[in-house]
């Protein structure tokens, strides 16, 4: 079975949390201890049902306020497919969160109340996994039972929110209208809404395609570690630990390293089960070379005909994540696949006003859970491509020098800075 990762994102009390609690629930994918927690929890708050959100907000304040604040993961499976759900806080205060948890997904729920419509978080939401490069996105429209499964709300809802996403660079928009709490169209078809004529949101994870969105053209093998065993059987072992992060390796493909430049074919590709004759993402191999070439952590093993850019200046979209406001000039450390380096945030271009797509081209800084286009410029070069062509070597983080504190996420926009934009005020295409 192949594995699906999923994140839940909305505004706050759109039912994030009783969605993945249904899910597991209807799914067999909870203990019955777990249910038998959650029940007598929900009795002693005097609820007349079970509260499947419990199953997700596991910390003291979530339970207390019944909002999500940190990042959960469950898993679950059935006999389709796998599954890793993250399930993200809904509030503007921890979009940071929501970052970090939908970082890795492959298909993202953005949930919307019925009763109250597209909101500014749904809009929020939907550019974030946009703005990450996740290819598939379903817009479950929640409470459905709370409106009357009211065909009309639906499809208002719909058409306002396709109409906004059409600025998005995604191409996979998934609409299905659900009532987490009784359970319509979560696994099961509801009979409760017979206009509705597609799938159930289980149905949809279950045989979304997702082959297609692994990029198995750019070969790139960032080294985490060099291996050198310290035994006597075997003192002229020398491999490079690491994960593929795009593309495939097979035994006796050239390979080149860089930045050195060196060249050299892969002799053996190995794992903890044993030796391998290829080798595609994300899997972690121990990988060695023909030629004792020098090869160090940060370095990066790829094809010698498809290259990234070797660069230390670049543009980027920034997503910020702590209360001091990111201005042209701030210093950080950056941290790009296993290579690290000094950086400076040159210039600013523009930030993203998430509600209306516009670009504030006059903005001079970014604050706490703002996003933005920077121009950054570091004291190493590194070994970029842009993002929507790798999201491993694409992607970065900035960290606080003094505090060792994570402040931003990036994704690379351009591997060469551009001249000085000129962007109209009514341009607001995102794909950036």
């Amino acid at each position: 079975m192949d594995l699906l990762r999923f994140s839940t994102a909305g505004s706050v009390d759109d039912g994030k949390s009783t969605l993945i609690g249904r899910l597991l629930y209807d799914s067999k994918g909870i203990f019955e201890d777990q249910l038998q927690a959650i029940e007598r929890t929900s009795m002693a708050r005097g609820n007349h049902q079970v509260d499947l959100a419990l199953l997700t907000d596991g910390l003291r304040a979530e339970r207390e306020q019944g909002i999500t604040i940190d990042v959960a993961y469950r898993y679950f499976a059935t006999p389709k497919r796998k599954f890793i759900i993250a399930d993200t806080p809904g509030h503007v205060q921890y979009t940071r969160n929501m970052v970090t948890g939908a970082s890795t997904a492959d298909l993202a729920i953005v949930l919307i109340d019925a009763r109250h419509g597209v909101l500014e978080q749904s809009h929020r939401h939907a550019f974030i996994a946009a703005l990450l490069g996740i290819p598939h996105i379903v817009v479950a429209v929640n409470k459905m039972d709370l409106v009357g499964y009211d065909e009309a709300v639906y499809d208002r809802i719909t058409t306002e929110f396709a109409d906004w996403a059409a600025k998005l660079d995604v191409h996979d928009i998934q609409f299905i209208p659900i009532s987490a709490l009784h359970g319509d169209n979560v696994v099961q078809r509801s009979m409760a809404m017979p206009w509705y004529q597609g799938p159930s949101l289980l149905y949809h994870l279950e045989h979304v395609y997702i082959g297609s969105d692994v990029n198995l053209i750019d070969v790139r093998f960032p080294v985490q570690w060099v291996v050198r065993p310290q035994s006597d059987e075997h003192h002229d072992f020398r491999g490079y630990a690491g994960q593929v992060a795009s593309g495939t390796f097979k035994k006796g493909d050239d390979v080149i390293v860089l930045p050195s430049g060196k060249r050299s074919k892969v002799k053996e590709i190995r794992t903890f089960d044993g030796e391998l004759e290829v080798a595609s993402p994300p899997l972690s191999v121990v990988m060695q070379l023909e030629d004792d070439i020098d090869v160090a952590r940060g370095d990066l093993i790829c094809r010698p005909h498809n290259q990234p850019e070797i660069t230390n200046d670049f543009e980027a979209m920034v997503c910020w994540m702590t209360d001091e406001p990111l201005r042209p000039g701030s210093r950080y450390i950056i941290k790009h696949a296993t290579r690290s380096a000094k950086a400076i945030v040159d210039d600013m271009r523009y930030r993203m006003d998430v509600n209306t797509l516009q670009r504030d081209q006059a903005a001079d800084e970014l604050g706490l859970n703002e996003i933005g286009r920077v121009r950054i410029r570091t004291s190493t070069p590194l070994l970029l491509d842009e993002y929507r062509l790798s999201r491993a070597t694409g992607g970065f983080i900035l960290i606080d020098e003094a505090t060792s504190d994570t402040v931003g996420a990036g994704m690379v926009v351009r591997t060469a800075p551009e001249p000085e934009l000129e962007l109209e005020e009514e341009d607001t295409e995102v794909a950036v």
